[in-house]
């Protein structure tokens, strides 16, 4: 099957062929919004290829960039986006996003599609634990960005921008173990090979080893709210039998395990604080309004995806005059929340 042309667009959209001509070069001051949807979903419904359109071929500019977030329907990925949006819109960018749901395999023909889009630059909020799945976008000196998960062989030229996860779970920690807990349970589920909640949970047990209190971390994986239901009750009795007084601290390592947990200690009929302690690492305030509010470490994904944004803009400015966008490359540790609640 031949590739679509301009001329398949504009008359499958009825419209001229100077019309798609003007809004594949950005030019959209004469187009009405209604005319502008109905090309761009003839070009989606075409596939048409930008990768030969007369925009990039002035310009060397595709004015499109790619970003790859590990799960759409998580708050998380729809902040991060909102961040890169308010930098890239108003700096004449289209951004295509891209859902790789976690999978290794799906991101790498995320890429490969972006790619061929010939995209000014991406960012990438990564699954593969070793660089060398994005060997192909540094080997082409392609701005990026990679977002939130660190991956730890990483080259020191390519930037990245996450959350302090480690410093702000073990300062928590240490402060909260120094107190009536004798025990931290932290609840995770890493759906990636690489995942923040790692770090999270090493920050919480460098915080229980170094006050000599147990340490506990249950992994949910695909697990139903019902074994976890079981596995918090277990954690409980255990620490009954041990005939030890002190009181067991929950940690939930993302928003959208909460609501898992929130549900089993309803299960449980166990009621934080007088039974456990509970806190949560989240990305927006909405637990104020369970009980009287659950303790969090609250990150900002939208300065996040701002912060990815705006250093991304400096490396295409670079690309675009023939220099290595890797110069202005460096690694930003945005600070975490905590937003104080009586469930501890």
């Amino acid at each position: 099957m031949s590739k679509a042309t301009i001329a398949d667009i504009a008359r499958e959209a009825g419209v001229s062929v100077t019309t798609v001509s003007r809004f594949i070069n950005g030019n959209y001051r004469k187009m009405s919004p209604a005319t502008r949807l109905r090309i761009q979903a003839t070009v989606n419904r075409l596939d048409y290829t930008p990768r030969a359109s007369a925009r990039q071929l002035r310009r060397g500019q595709s004015m499109i960039v790619g970003v790859i977030v590990g799960d759409i329907s998580n708050v998380f990925s729809s902040l991060l986006f909102k961040g890169i949006y308010n930098v890239l819109q108003p700096s004449g960018y289209d951004i295509m996003l891209m859902n790789s749901n976690n999978s290794v395999d799906q991101e790498k023909d995320e890429i490969e599609r972006l790619l061929s889009q010939q995209v000014d630059g991406l960012i990438i909020q990564p699954n593969a634990c070793y660089f060398e799945a994005y060997k192909s976008i540094s080997t082409a000196h392609l701005p990026l960005v990679m977002v939130d998960r660190l991956i730890g062989d990483q080259p020191h030229q390519i930037s990245q921008v996450a959350s302090d996860n480690f410093d702000s779970c073990f300062s928590l920690g240490s402060k909260l173990l120094s107190g009536p807990y004798r025990k931290v349970v932290v609840l995770s589920r890493v759906l990636s090979q690489v995942s923040a909640q790692t770090i999270r949970a090493e920050g919480f047990e460098r915080a229980s080893q170094a006050l000599k209190k147990k340490y506990v971390r249950i992994e949910m994986g695909d697990h139903d709210g019902s074994w976890l239901s079981k596995q918090i009750r277990k954690e409980i009795a255990d620490m009954a039998e041990d005939g030890n007084t002190g009181k067991t601290l929950l940690v939930s390592l993302m928003g959208p395990l909460l609501f898992e947990t929130l549900a089993s200690l309803r299960e449980l009929g166990l009621v934080f604080p007088r039974d456990l302690g509970l806190v949560s690492f989240d990305d927006w305030d909405w637990s104020q309004y369970v009980e009287n509010g659950i303790y969090l470490l609250e990150q900002d994904p939208k300065a996040m995806g701002e912060q990815a944004a705006s250093n991304l803009c400096l490396q295409m400015k670079k690309a675009k005059a023939g220099r290595d966008p890797y110069g202005v490359s460096k690694s930003y540790s945005l600070p975490v929340k905590n937003v104080p609640a009586p469930s501890v």
